[in-house]
């Protein structure tokens, strides 16, 4: 039946920017594991240090025994059939705790590009129930910071079957199972095992970085060159939209971990806190931080419903996003005054996720320059 033209059409669905009883219990049990397992940061940093992989026992409890690393694959593939919402308050809690563990990378990036592709192939099916299960780690062989709405990468070739080429900057490689390539002719999985992976020294150590190169790999086509871009957009659009989820805890927890200590902390026989510059600091921070979090929730609900202004929701959430999350470690380090210096306080690892986050997924200026093109306002031509 053709619309009638005269009918005004119906009014967008209103973004749902709360979190329902099941999420917060969900948060409770991410945080409860991580404050168990993951809060010691001397250890984590040294274990990093050390170029050693996540810790896989935090991994299996987080994937598998509360069920995480499944919560966007459908039951029928044995994952949880939850929704891009739930996956982001999974993401605030890693964030708040800056935990190396490969959920970014393994169970939104990898498997939303599954997702993407036919699921009823066996070859897809199959892995995509082993990362819901979190019996397999895989990870999208392409530069972390490549954004939506960016050129595919042309840094891998089919040479008659076989892949030859190399990429850099791949986070979360070195515990990869397997690699999901994009290359000329489409989107392959390659085991690891078939590649050559070098460690390269990232800003943040909590997310590994690795050169991955290619000599005559073999892997199995997933989607073929008609469909492969489109996989890679939908994989690198969510996983901009849930990366503004993290930037939301880790800020949460700068602003927290700060507040703590200026009413702890006592100069001239007074808390430091209670100095007017500083309340005005703090302020605006929760204020910023307050905006940052109605965005990374409208990008999370937006993915959840498919609503049609989902690429400008997302590009807004990174906007704001990394701007909050920097802000916020660069108040948490300068408020805790020497102590926040310091190699022993966490504060400078918050402060490098932030960074090294701002730039993941297309930077803020990137994602500015998306929105404008999205609200039909673009800049002008250099």
């Amino acid at each position: 039946m053709t619309p009638d033209p005269t009918t005004p059409a119906a009014p967008a669905a209103a973004p749902d920017l709360l979190y329902t009883a099941a999420e917060d219990e969900l948060r409770a049990a991410v945080r409860a594991l991580l404050d168990d397992r993951a809060s010691d940061h001397a250890a984590a940093l040294a274990r990093a240090e050390a170029g050693g992989p996540h810790d896989p026992a935090l991994w299996r409890t987080l994937a598998a025994g509360i069920g995480a690393a499944g919560l966007l694959v459908p039951e029928k593939l044995g994952g949880q059939g939850a929704s891009h919402r739930e996956a982001a308050v999974v993401l605030e809690e890693l964030g708040r705790s800056v935990t190396r563990l490969p959920y970014l990378t393994s169970s939104v990036l990898a498997t939303e590009a599954l997702l993407g592709c036919d699921t009823d192939r066996p070859a897809v099916a199959a892995l995509l129930g082993s990362l819901a299960a979190g019996t397999a780690v895989a990870v999208l062989a392409v530069p972390l910071t490549l954004g939506p709405g960016s050129p595919p990468p042309a840094a891998v070739r089919d040479t008659g079957g076989a892949l030859d080429g190399s990429v850099t900057a791949v986070a979360d490689a070195a515990g990869a199972d397997v690699l999901l390539v994009p290359a000329d002719t489409g989107l392959y999985a390659v085991p690891a095992a078939a590649v050559t992976i070098t460690p390269q020294t990232p800003l943040d150590l909590t997310r590994p970085l690795a050169r991955v190169t290619f000599r005559e790999a073999y892997g199995e086509l997933l989607a073929g060159p008609a469909t492969a871009p489109a996989v890679l957009e939908r994989a690198l659009r969510t996983g901009a939209g849930l990366l503004a989820s993290e930037q939301l805890g880790l800020a949460e927890w700068c602003l927290a971990e700060t507040v703590r200590h200026v009413r702890g902390r006592h100069q001239f026989n007074r808390p430091i806190g209670s100095f007017q510059a500083l309340k005005h600091r703090l302020a605006q921070l929760w204020l910023e931080i307050a905006g940052a979090r109605a965005a990374a929730r409208n990008a999370a609900d937006a993915l959840a419903t498919g609503a049609p202004d989902t690429d400008l929701a997302v590009a807004v959430a990174q906007a704001a996003c990394s701007r909050a999350a920097v802000h916020a470690a660069e108040e948490c380090v300068q408020l805790h005054g020497g102590i926040g210096m310091t190699w022993e306080h966490p504060a400078h690892l918050y402060l490098k996720r932030a960074k090294a986050d701002a730039l993941a997924l297309g930077t803020a200026g990137h994602h500015r320059t998306r929105v404008a093109a999205l609200a039909g306002l673009p800049g002008p031509q250099a």
